[in-house]
């Protein structure tokens, strides 16, 4: 069966304060990652996750789960095609993966997430330029 959930991610405003609860509570590694501003959350058996920030003012403090697609354009064109909107566009996170979410026709959020790096566009092969044609040697001039 496939598409599993295969993360989750808590957006909040005040991320220490999230930690400090969710580590009181559970029993969960959290895994400071400074260069991205983000905390991964490791939690031995089943789905990991992270903390972050919120990424802009509307969004609000919730938990979105991320579902394994393979490939995260084609799965933001099918939930457009069903019905679904776009709440944050398709991402490339390098060697890790990409993502985006989107809100299904009754408002709850679901985020795609694709193992590895993003296939690039194939480039369409260009065609073989024609080799030019020698210029013709000019004749001398005839003297008069």
């Amino acid at each position: 069966m496939g598409n599993p959930f295969a993360h989750v991610e808590l957006a909040t405003d005040n991320v220490g304060a999230a930690k400090k609860f969710y580590k009181a509570v559970f029993d969960w590694k959290i895994v400071e990652m400074p260069e991205m501003q983000y905390a991964m959350i490791e939690v031995g058996k089943g789905t990991g996750g992270g903390m972050t920030a919120k990424q802009m003012p509307q969004q609000p403090t919730a938990w979105t789960p991320y579902v394994e697609v393979a490939d995260v354009k084609k799965s933001l064109a099918k939930a457009l095609k069903a019905g679904g909107t776009v709440l944050a566009e398709f991402m490339d996170m390098g060697e890790m993966g990409s993502i985006a979410v989107i809100a299904d026709p009754n408002g709850a959020a679901i985020g795609f997430w694709a193992k590895g790096k993003a296939k690039p566009k194939a480039k369409k092969a260009a065609k073989p330029k024609a080799k030019a044609k020698p210029k013709a040697k000019a004749k001398p001039k005839a003297k008069r």
